[in-house]
């Protein structure tokens, strides 16, 4: 399928770089400098200049507070004994510029803060086949901030930060204008959003832990031909929201406990040509919520015990609702208008009371998700206090034998009986 070609394009390419890099560091005119208390080199700044490309920098453990380091050509950054590096609240601390180099190992802590500069533990500019991987970073403003570059590879980093407000915080991996990244197997935590993307396209988010970020959990903007897949997403501000793409798979993540009064499983606004697949949205305010979106399939997703599985707005068109399975949920869907494009089709509701005389699997009646309750709470919010009245439920009940105020086009023709296999 796309997705998987796509994927292991990627990797391949990852993986001949990471090959490519060693080959040079391996040549007969490579060498290896040390840096530590006990070594003839003890800063880190000589032996940045004592070094050239094909070189490694081995940092032995210590504690350094040396300002901000600057690497421009290729070598290899890595750290033995786990050595801190500093910013003492101040400076930037290590900046990249160039091609081929790694940096792995090391702790990086305290960055610098500003309200008008964007400060990193990690900042990559103009780069190209950037391996960062196996650091922690702490209490920074960004963690690792990545602009202009292609090629970079992200793994397996711990970024835990301090944020308070969307204000006075950044975020914990921030890419804009790159491609080809690939993005893995990091916890990040405390950043105002944990992942972000803009302008970023054919690139990967694998296999990430986010939570407890002030804002998103993962951020996408103006970013194309994405893939993004197993990450989880607990208890984030707003969740997690792609907004302004096209061509972007999402396929087996886990959202979870993200609650508040503009809270989702996932943000979907003015996005198009995508493929939301086999994810779980547990325990949301909203699961899904979908806006000015066109030409999208959401099937075999579970929603479960949220208060609103889907909000799909009037505005979307062309959205192929299939294969899901809807349990526990307050509302399974509600939408703003009567006027509805998108499409309902095998899903399994477990608030369908039809019947299946035909013992084909599939209800003889169809399911109207909408109840008008959910109408009345779209356009009254204050109306929630009702919610286990038994006035509630009667009236539901008859609008479901005389539909009158809800989408009669919003209609699962097809429920299933039982729940889809996922």
């Amino acid at each position: 399928m796309l997705f998987i070609s796509r994927l292991s394009k990627f990797l391949q390419i990852a993986w001949f770089s990471y090959i490519a890099l060693w080959s040079a560091g391996a040549s007969a005119n490579a060498s290896t400098v040390y840096v530590g208390p006990n070594h003839a080199i003890r800063s880190i700044r000589e032996g940045l200049q004592k070094i050239k490309a094909g070189d490694s920098l081995i940092i032995d453990g210590g504690h350094y507070k040396e300002g901000n380091l600057i690497i421009q050509q290729a070598i290899v950054f890595m750290g033995i004994n786990q050595p801190v590096i500093d910013g003492n609240l101040e400076f930037e601390i290590l900046t990249i510029s160039g091609k081929n180099i790694v940096v792995s190992g090391i702790t990086f802590m305290n960055s610098g803060k500003s309200a008008t500069r964007d400060y990193a533990s990690i900042k990559c500019i103009d780069s190209e086949n950037i391996r960062i991987e196996n650091n922690k970073i702490l209490n920074s403003y960004f963690g690792i901030h990545v602009s202009n570059s292609s090629q970079i590879h992200i793994k397996t980093n711990w970024i835990s930060g301090q944020a308070e407000s969307e204000q006075t915080s950044g975020n914990g991996i921030h890419l804009w204008k790159c491609n080809h990244a690939l993005i893995e197997n990091n916890h990040i935590n405390g950043h105002r959003d944990g992942i972000y993307f803009e302008f970023v396209t054919e690139s990967s988010i694998l296999n990430n832990y986010s939570t407890e970020n002030v804002r998103y959990g993962l951020h996408f903007m103006f970013s194309h031909k994405d893939y993004y897949a197993r990450n989880t997403f607990i208890k984030n501000g707003a969740g997690v929201a792609v907004m302004y793409s096209r061509e972007v798979t999402m396929e087996s993540n886990h959202f979870e406990n993200n609650w508040g009064a503009a809270s989702y499983g996932i943000l979907l606004k003015d996005i198009s040509d995508s493929w939301i697949f086999s994810n779980t949205f547990d325990q949301n305010t909203i699961g899904i919520y979908i806006e000015g979106s066109s030409r999208m399939v959401v099937e075999k997703n579970l929603f479960k015990e949220n208060g609103w599985a889907l909000k799909v707005q009037a505005s979307c068109n062309d959205i192929q609702f299939q294969y899901n399975n809807f349990l526990a949920n307050t509302f399974d869907v509600a939408t703003n208008g009567t006027n509805v494009l998108s499409r309902f089709n095998q899903n399994y509701w477990d608030k369908y009371d039809g019947y299946d005389r035909t013992k084909d699997g599939f209800g003889d009646i169809p399911y109207h998700p909408v109840s008008m309750y959910s109408m009345i709470v779209e356009e009254n919010p204050n109306a929630l206090i009702l919610l286990r009245s038994i006035l509630i439920a009667t009236l539901d009940k008859a609008e479901k034998a005389i539909p009158s105020l809800t989408p009669e086009n919003l209609v699962d023709f097809q429920p299933k009986i039982f729940p889809n296999k996922l």
